[in-house]
């Protein structure tokens, strides 16, 4: 049968299209999203303060810690949170050397989500238009060689199956925070059972980064979607079903969660400096 070649129309310029709907909203938003979450992650990343509320000295005060500093290594020098796994900076570490706990935490959940599938989507459209949004024309730095994931840089997000198994186990880490956190030291030097707002918010941060990782694409498939029978295991199928029903929502967590991560983190860093106050509702 002979075939007839058909010319398509295709949007040439970068960022011409023919839509006449607001397309631009999502990309933009998108973008001042992630800025906004990277900006203020990496500066609160390099305080090395401030990331803690009731330690040792802080009689009365609820036991909070900011996820982005969980788990704390070593103490910055001069500081003692009583969270820290080895205790105090060790003395051979240079003292012309910036440190803080949160340097050598965040970037193991940092590569977890950054090579996430839906951020990898939705970063390369608000970032570097690829495209922009559907129907919209893409910029033309690319060159007939681009070929996307297939070569280095972008095939290293195919690490992303393996950060999977270190956001969880981040994920159990800051669930014992939120625990800990509905304790607080009394006068007498004991451990106290309380409920206050940073309790609430800590624990409401596992429940959002919970539903982002335990609905990655990866795990789906990592608990059912490599079998050729999901039928013939019905714990398969059942973990494979709760998992596709967070992994239909993972935008929504996506999100939730990174608003929230962050939140946290500011939460525990007013409070430390005394700008607001934990209130203890139990």
């Amino acid at each position: 049968m002979s075939g007839t070649n058909l010319s398509l129309p295709q949007v040439r310029g970068f960022l011409e299209t023919t839509r006449k709907d607001n397309w631009w909203i999502q990309p933009v938003v998108t973008l001042a999203g992630f800025l906004t979450f990277v900006i203020y992650s990496t500066w609160a990343a390099f305080q090395g303060k401030n990331y803690f509320l009731g330690g040792p000295s802080d009689i009365g005060a609820q036991n909070l810690l900011s996820p982005f500093y969980s788990p704390v290594i070593w103490d910055a020098a001069g500081i003692t949170s009583g969270h820290a796994w080895a205790g105090p900076l060790p003395g051979w570490f240079p003292a012309w050397m910036l440190f803080s706990p949160a340097l050598l935490i965040l970037p193991f959940p940092g590569l977890f989500r950054f090579t996430c599938y839906y951020y990898r989507g939705a970063y390369y459209k608000a970032f570097w238009g690829d495209p922009v949004s559907c129907s919209v024309g893409e910029p033309k730095f690319r060159g007939d060689n681009y070929r996307g994931e297939q070569k280095f840089p972008l095939v290293l997000q195919n690490v992303h199956r393996y950060a999977l198994y270190i956001a969880i186990l981040f994920i159990f880490l800051l669930a014992w925070d939120a625990f800990c956190a509905f304790f607080y030291t009394g006068a007498d030097g004991a451990n106290h059972f309380g409920v206050s707002v940073g309790s609430l918010v800590l624990s409401m941060n596992v429940v959002f980064l919970g539903g982002y990782t335990f609905g990655c694409h990866s795990l789906r498939h990592l608990v059912g979607g490599k079998h050729d029978c999901l039928s013939c295991s019905k714990m398969g199928q059942a973990a494979y079903g709760r998992v596709s029903f967070l992994n239909s929502k993972h935008m929504l967590f996506a999100w939730m969660s990174l608003f929230w991560v962050g939140f946290t983190d500011a939460y525990v860093r007013l409070c430390s400096c005394g700008v607001w106050t934990d209130w203890r509702i139990l």
